[in-house]
């Protein structure tokens, strides 16, 4: 029996209300795929590491944000959603209560920056999918 490969990641949805609806906190990707493009926190989980634990580090290391707890929104595993491969996300949300939370790019992320949910960029791999399915969760 042939073993699937299949890489499993996280991202990240950070939520921030406001007057006009909403923001939601996106990196730009330093590296392929997508360069340059908008996309969530997050990557791949590493061998023994626990989910909330990799969304947590990936968090703290493409924004510099700490939190304590995420909550675990949806696991998002359709085919070919990452040319890398087979790649399944186990998504999270958290929703912000402090407007002035600042985001500062590190990692593989060459910026970031909150974006109003009504106006977003072009997102990388299915993150649109992610996110509208976050706001109807909030």
């Amino acid at each position: 029996m042939r073993t699937p490969k299949i890489f499993v990641t996280v991202d990240i949805v950070l939520l921030r209300q406001n007057i006009s609806g909403g923001e939601v906190l996106l990196i730009q990707r330093k590296n392929e795929p997508f360069r340059e493009s908008w996309a969530l926190p997050g990557g791949f989980v590493d061998e023994n590491e626990d989910l909330a634990d990799a969304a947590r580090r990936e968090l703290a290391e493409e924004t510099g944000i700490n939190v304590r707890h995420l909550d675990q929104l949806k696991t998002f595993g359709k085919p070919h959603r990452d040319p890398r491969g087979h790649t399944v996300s186990v998504a999270y949300l958290y929703v912000v209560t402090d407007e002035k939370l600042a985001a500062q790019a590190g990692d593989d992320a060459a910026d970031a920056q909150w974006f109003s949910v009504n106006q977003l960029p072009q997102l990388a791999f299915d993150h649109d999918e992610i996110i509208s399915y976050a706001l109807t969760k909030r």
